[in-house]
């Protein structure tokens, strides 16, 4: 299908089924975050998929890529990038597998049924207070930034569209570990799984993928650390074994 780029935009591939995605590489472009969120998340035949935050729809896409959810929908706050989104699920002729909604995940239970969906994932803004903040209403800043959603938002949101028994998946920072998980069992959401992301084997995580069960009981395996570089711009054998790079 054709589908107009307006100015500056572009088409990236996403090397998953032929796949594209269109971007503004000036506003907000996906990252490697994403991308690994996507392979850690899990999805079973049928299931009905939620995605919080989605930006330019990388979520969804990616995930009707290897997966077999029956549908998924992207929920994203700022109306260009959820254009971005709907241009690039049309791009790929999976408009009845992928629906994008603009709208406001503090409101996302006014869109939804309560307890309707299988499984939801987020990759929301990151950061809190004022830390590299230089425009609030910069679309970078609102995808970075908590400043039209907080984790607890998030967090609260789910707990209230997601099935008993349905998984959430999270990426975060590690630096706010101990507040997610506290948010986490607050909502009786129960973590079960967590990895710890190192950009190199001798640095500091920068990300951690939390996989969390509705009513879950309360037991959580710690997987083994994920390595994304062995050098610079060289990336390790399971980064390019399991995701395409």
């Amino acid at each position: 299908m054709t589908v107009i780029l307006k100015d500056k935009e572009r088409i990236d591939d996403l090397q998953r089924n032929g796949y594209r995605i269109i971007q503004h590489p000036e506003k907000f472009c996906f990252g490697m975050d994403a991308v690994l969120l996507s392979g850690f998340a899990a999805a079973r035949r049928g299931d009905q998929v939620l995605d919080l935050c989605t930006g330019t729809g990388i979520l969804p896409i990616l995930m009707e890529a290897r997966t077999e959810a029956a549908h998924l929908t992207g929920v994203e706050i700022q109306e260009e990038s959820a254009d971005m989104a709907r241009r690039s699920v049309l791009l790929n002729g999976l408009e009845k597998k992928i629906d994008i909604v603009t709208g406001d995940i503090r409101e996302a239970d006014s869109y939804f049924a309560s307890a309707s969906f299988d499984v939801i994932t987020c990759n929301p803004p990151y950061m809190i207070g004022k830390h590299g903040l230089t425009n609030p209403q910069a679309p970078k800043a609102i995808a970075r930034h908590e400043i039209l959603c907080t984790l607890e938002d998030v967090v609260g949101q789910t707990a209230r569209l997601l099935k008993p028994g349905g998984h959430f998946y999270l990426v975060h920072r590690p630096f706010r570990l101990a507040e997610i998980l506290t948010a986490l069992a607050g909502h009786k959401l129960e973590p079960k799984r967590m990895r710890l992301v190192y950009p190199y084997v001798d640095k500091e995580p920068n990300m951690v993928l939390i996989e969390a069960v509705r009513g879950g009981k309360a037991r959580m395996t710690v997987e083994k650390p994920l390595i994304i570089f062995t050098q610079p711009g060289v990336y390790t054998e399971e980064i390019r074994e399991r995701f395409g790079y």
